[in-house]
C-alpha cells in the first residue's frame, strides 16, 4: 500500500511538473511571438514620384481609385501633416535616405541645376554619407533597393561606382539609376536640359551667321581673309554643333537604362515592360528574404512623366494619362502587398507609403495636365515654401504594434524615416554629424502626444523660402514665407512659362515684412496675416527668426555635387553595354519577345 501511495504521488508530482513545463513554454513562445513582432521587424519602404497629396482617395480624393493605399491607410496610422525636405527628385531622396537636409551633403544646387541630369555625370551621394540601408546592414539586415535612384553612379570612370546603391548599404539593386523623362519616351518631345538646349543651338545659330557673314563678305571682296581661315572657322563651328547636338540625341539611350548590380541589362529601357519588371524584382525580393529580417525600399517610377501606362489601365480613370497612371501605381502597390500576406509577412512588416514631393503642375500636353493634384494645398513640385510642393501621403503600418485607422495631425519630415527604421533595426544614428529628421515611433504608437519638431525649415536649392513653428502650447501652426516664386502667367498657381519655378533671381519675390500664415485656420495659405493684425504676428515671426539664426549656426559648407562640372555628361562615366557609343542590349527579355 506504501509503495502504491507513494507511485501515486509520484505520477502526480510529474504531471503538475509537466503542467508547469507546459505552462513555461507556452509563456516562453508568447513571448518569443510577442518579441519577433516588436523587435527587429522587416522593413518595406514605398516612395512614389510626383504623387500629389490629393490623389489618393485616403486624402479625400473620391474621383481617382487608389484602394490598396486607402487599406494600407485603413490598417495603419495615417499623417496628414508629412513632409518632403526638399521639392525635387535628387534632394528630397538625398535628405530621405540620410535624415538630414541634402545641402548638408552638397545635393542641393546654391543656382542652376537642381537635380542630376545625367548618369555620366561626377555628381552623387558622397560616399562619406551614411544611409540607413547601410546602418541596417550592419545591424544584420539583407537590404535591397528596386526602381529609382537618382542619386549618381560613378566618379572618376565608368566602373567606380562611387555613388551606386551598392556603395551606400544596399546589398541589391534593379532599376533605373537615372530618373523618367520625357526623352525616354520616342513619341514625346525631348525635355531634359531645354534650357542649356536653347541656349546651345542659340550659340550655334549665331555662330552659323557669322561664318556666312564671312563668307559673303569674302565672296564680295569685303573681308580680305583666306578661304582656309573660313574654313576653319566652319569646321569648328559643325564640330561644336555635332557634339552637343549627339549628346542630346543620345539622351534616351544614355539615360534611359535598366541596372541590376553594377551591371547594365537593358540600353535603352523598353518604357512598357518597366513597372513589370519593378514588380516582377520586388516580389522576388520578398521571397527570397522571408526568413528575413530585410529591408526593401521599393522606389516607384510611377507618377513621373511621360506617363507610362499599360493597356490595362489606359482609358479607365476619370483623370486621362496621370488618373490611369495613379490607378496602375495602386495596382502595383496592392501587389506588393500581397506578396508580403503571401509570405505570413504581414505582422513582422514594417510598411511605409509616400511620395518624394508634390504633384508637377507644370507638367502639361496642351491643356492637358499630366502632373498631380495637391488637394487644397499650393503651389506644387519645385516650390519648397508652399504646401503643395512639400506635403505628401505619409502611411505606416504595422499590425498589433501600430494603432488601426490611426490620423496623426502633427508636422513632420520624410528625413524622420532615417531614425525611425534606424530605432527599429537596434542601430544607433550617427553622432558625427548633424541628423534633422526625429524618430516617429513614440508619436506613431501614441506614446508621444505631440511631433519632436517645433521647427521646419524648407529650403529650395540652398535658399532658406520659408519655416514653420509648431506651438505646442496653443496648438497653433505658424508659417513664415521669406521668399516665394512669381507664378506665370499671373494667377496660374504655378509656373507654367518653364519647367519648375526659380528657387532665386528674377523669377522670385522676397518679403519684408515676411509672410505669415496660420496653417491651423488657413491650410490652404490663401489669407496672410498682416503686419497690422497686432502683437501676434510680431510674435510669431520674430519666434520662427530666432529659431532660424540657431539653425543657420548649424550650417557647414560641402563639396556641391549639383555644380555644372559634376552634372554635365562625361562620355568616360557613361554605364554601357555593347560597344561605346552604341550601347545597347535587352538581357531582361522575355524570350518571346526576342
Amino acid at each position: 500500500m506504501a509503495l502504491t501511495a507513494r507511485r501515486r504521488r509520484a505520477a502526480h508530482a510529474a504531471r503538475n511538473s509537466l503542467n508547469v513545463l507546459l505552462i513555461m513554454c507556452l509563456l516562453l513562445k508568447t513571448c518569443e511571438l510577442k518579441s519577433a513582432n516588436t523587435s527587429k521587424p522587416n522593413i518595406l519602404l514605398i516612395m512614389a514620384d510626383d504623387l500629389g497629396i490629393g490623389d489618393l482617395g485616403c486624402y479625400g480624393n473620391n474621383t481617382l481609385r487608389t484602394p490598396n493605399i486607402d487599406r494600407l491607410a485603413e490598417e495603419g496610422v495615417r499623417l496628414t501633416q508629412h513632409l518632403a525636405a526638399a521639392p525635387l527628385c535628387t534632394p528630397s531622396r538625398a535628405a530621405f535616405l540620410t535624415g538630414r537636409h541634402a545641402f548638408r551633403s552638397g545635393m542641393d544646387a546654391t543656382d542652376g541645376y537642381r537635380a542630376l541630369q545625367w548618369n555620366a555625370g561626377s555628381g552623387g551621394l558622397p560616399q562619406n554619407e551614411t544611409t540607413f540601408a547601410r546602418i541596417l546592414q550592419r545591424q544584420g539586415y539583407t537590404t535591397g533597393l528596386i526602381g529609382k535612384w537618382h542619386q549618381g553612379i560613378n566618379c572618376a570612370s565608368r566602373n567606380d561606382h562611387c555613388h551606386h546603391p551598392l556603395h551606400h548599404g544596399f546589398d541589391y539593386f534593379y532599376g533605373m539609376p537615372f530618373t523618367l523623362v520625357n526623352d525616354c519616351h520616342p513619341d514625346r518631345p525631348p525635355a531634359l536640359d531645354a534650357g542649356l538646349r536653347a541656349k546651345l543651338w542659340l550659340s550655334t545659330q549665331i555662330m552659323a551667321l557669322g561664318v556666312l557673314t564671312v563668307v559673303a563678305g569674302k565672296a564680295c571682296r569685303l573681308i580680305s581673309v583666306s578661304w582656309r581661315l573660313v574654313l576653319s572657322v566652319a569646321t569648328l563651328v559643325l564640330l561644336f554643333f555635332t557634339s552637343w547636338y549627339a549628346s542630346f540625341g543620345f539622351v534616351r539611350r544614355w539615360n534611359c537604362i535598366l541596372m541590376r548590380n553594377h551591371e547594365v541589362t537593358e540600353q535603352p529601357m523598353a518604357l512598357e515592360r518597366a513597372a513589370s519588371l519593378v514588380l516582377k524584382e520586388a516580389v522576388s525580393f520578398l521571397a527570397r528574404n522571408k526568413h528575413g529580417p530585410f529591408l526593401l525600399f521599393v522606389s516607384l517610377l510611377h507618377v513621373h512623366v511621360p506617363l507610362v501606362t499599360t493597356e490595362r489601365f489606359l482609358g479607365k480613370s476619370q483623370h486621362g494619362l496621370y488618373g490611369d497612371n495613379v490607378e496602375e501605381m495602386d495596382w502595383l502597390v496592392g501587389e506588393i502587398l500581397n506578396a508580403v500576406e503571401t509570405h505570413g509577412l504581414k505582422n513582422t512588416t514594417f510598411t511605409y507609403f509616400t511620395s518624394d514631393h508634390g504633384g508637377h503642375l507644370e507638367a502639361r500636353d496642351g491643356h492637358v495636365q499630366l502632373g498631380g493634384w495637391n488637394g487644397i494645398y499650393r503651389g506644387g513640385k519645385g516650390m519648397a515654401g508652399w504646401e503643395g510642393g512639400i506635403r505628401v501621403p505619409g502611411i505606416f503600418r504595422w499590425p498589433g504594434v501600430l494603432p488601426a485607422g490611426r490620423v496623426i495631425h502633427e508636422p513632420t519630415s520624410l528625413m524622420d524615416v532615417f531614425p525611425t527604421v534606424v530605432q527599429l533595426a537596434g542601430g544607433q544614428v550617427p553622432q558625427d554629424r548633424v541628423i534633422d529628421g526625429r524618430s516617429l515611433l513614440p508619436l506613431l504608437r501614441g506614446d508621444a502626444e505631440h511631433s519632436a519638431h517645433e521647427f521646419l525649415f524648407h529650403y529650395c536649392g540652398q535658399y532658406l523660402h520659408a519655416a514653420r513653428w509648431h506651438d505646442k502650447d496653443s496648438g497653433r501652426l505658424w508659417k513664415v514665407h521669406y521668399t516665394t516664386p512669381r507664378f506665370h502667367p499671373e494667377g496660374a498657381g504655378a509656373c507654367h512659362s518653364r519647367s519648375v519655378c526659380p528657387c532665386s533671381g528674377a523669377g522670385v519675390t522676397h518679403h519684408d515684412p515676411p509672410l505669415l500664415f496660420d496653417l491651423s485656420e488657413d491650410p490652404s495659405e490663401a489669407r496672410p496675416l498682416s503686419p497690422d493684425a497686432g502683437p501676434l504676428y510680431h510674435e510669431a515671426v520674430a519666434r520662427v527668426g530666432r529659431a532660424v539664426r540657431e539653425h543657420r549656426r548649424s550650417l557647414r559648407p560641402a563639396p556641391e555635387q549639383l555644380s555644372f562640372w559634376n552634372v554635365v555628361w562625361k562620355p568616360w562615366l557613361q554605364p554601357c553595354c555593347g560597344p561605346f557609343p552604341f550601347c545597347a542590349c535587352s538581357r531582361d527579355a522575355d524570350p518571346r519577345e526576342t
